[in-house]
């Protein structure tokens, strides 16, 4: 995927002529960023959408957004390998990989894959709830395959971004907050996913960390490593917060009436999205960690460090929240802890302000770090590659 200096020199697909000039990337870059923000948006809708509606026909707003985003990624990143294979300049060329004759940026071929998947999942999807009814978890067959096409195409939207910003001249700072934007977005895409291993119910449980540990900590450090920017974790874990932020807020401004029984709780405003983990802080100490030991030591040193930065911020802030999300000073507009899905039956809305009993978080910590070592360790590898990808 790297092109040589040598090649750098001869064909310098930079974003600008001008060495000190900043670099911008072209319109495909902000397409595919965007079919990405608009499918992890649409998916955050649509859960809300089963939790307050039912599911009704599979043509709603929240599946047409999610498949519209797929759709726009297709077709920006298909005209990018048309246009580079037969209209390309020789630089262009030069740049992109070349599959079954055609040739196109890297990110635009895991893009076009992604967008495959995502389409091939929507009858899977309609077939699934026509055979299975409402779904009752989030991880189901079809919902895997699109999960795999939302993360091609958010992952090669960064691949798209850092492509250009490893090769760009000039100030490269803008191309560097696209890439953490397509990082942002993954990650939110993750905790989506995570969400019934992550429920507050769960946060005085080692399973919880243990599962945080294993699946952010690759995210957060890979990010860090191929970013060029100060805080680049610490900017993932704001976007991740900030999105979810608006989701919770946003959605239970508009009306919805359950359309599919059981209806055990009256609702007539769409369920908002849980409140986001308090990812920021061990992203923050994860920036400490790798700006202060950059250079030092090696990433094998580095990923146990990383681990216990993280295990520890994230136990010393998300313990005690816990507790607050399950009081009275969490139930409003703000936190959502008051808020229940129609299909909330009364077992669970007797148990809906009570924590789990706390097992024994220590005798867990072993575990929680070794996941979050593996976690690391393996973010390093992948961020030490997306550091070099040039194409």
């Amino acid at each position: 995927m790297a092109i040589p200096a040598a090649s750098r020199a001869v064909h310098p697909f930079a974003a600008t002529p001008a060495a000190d000039a900043p670099a911008r990337a072209p319109w495909s870059v902000y397409a595919v960023l965007f079919a990405s923000l608009c499918v992890i948006l649409g998916v955050i809708w649509d859960i809300s959408w089963h939790r307050s509606i039912g599911r009704d026909t599979f043509w709603t707003p929240a599946h047409i957004a999610i498949y519209l985003g797929g759709v726009v990624a297709g077709l920006t990143c298909g005209w990018v390998a048309l246009t580079t294979t037969f209209a390309g300049r020789d630089e262009d060329r030069a740049s992109a990989v070349r599959f079954w004759g055609f040739r196109a940026p890297f990110g635009a071929w895991v893009c076009i894959w992604g967008a495959f998947a995502m389409v091939t999942s929507a009858p899977f999807d309609d077939w699934w709830h026509n055979a299975y009814g409402l779904d009752v978890k989030i991880i189901s067959p079809p919902h895997m395959l699109l999960a795999a096409g939302i993360a091609a195409i958010q992952c090669g939207a960064m691949l798209m971004a850092l492509a250009w910003q490893n090769r760009a001249l000039g100030d490269r700072r803008h191309l560097g907050r696209l890439y953490l934007l397509g990082a942002g977005l993954l990650l939110l895409l993750a905790a989506t996913v995570a969400t019934e291993h992550t429920q507050r119910w769960d946060m005085h449980t080692a399973h919880f960390y243990q599962v945080s540990t294993a699946v952010f900590l690759f995210f957060l450090v890979s990010a860090a490593r191929a970013s060029i920017a100060r805080w680049p974790a610490t900017t993932v874990a704001a976007i991740y917060t900030a999105l979810t932020m608006v989701m919770l807020i946003v959605l239970p401004l508009f009306p919805a009436q359950p359309l599919l029984g059981p209806i055990y709780v009256q609702v007539d405003r769409f369920m908002p999205t849980d409140f986001p983990l308090l990812l920021i802080v061990p992203a923050f100490a994860l920036d400490l960690v790798v700006h202060g030991l950059r250079g030092r030591i090696n990433d094998w040193v580095l990923a146990a460090a990383a681990a216990v930065a993280f295990v520890v911020a994230f136990i010393a802030v998300q313990w005690p929240f816990a507790d607050f999300l399950m009081s009275p000073y969490a139930r409003n507009f703000f936190f959502a802890a008051h808020r229940m899905p129609y299909g909330a039956d009364p077992s669970v809305q007797a148990r809906w302000y009570l924590l789990k009993p706390a097992d024994n978080v220590v005798v867990g910590l072993p575990t929680a770090l070794a996941l979050g070592y593996a976690s690391a360790r393996c973010g390093l590898w992948w961020g030490n590659w997306m550091a070099r990808v040039q194409r």
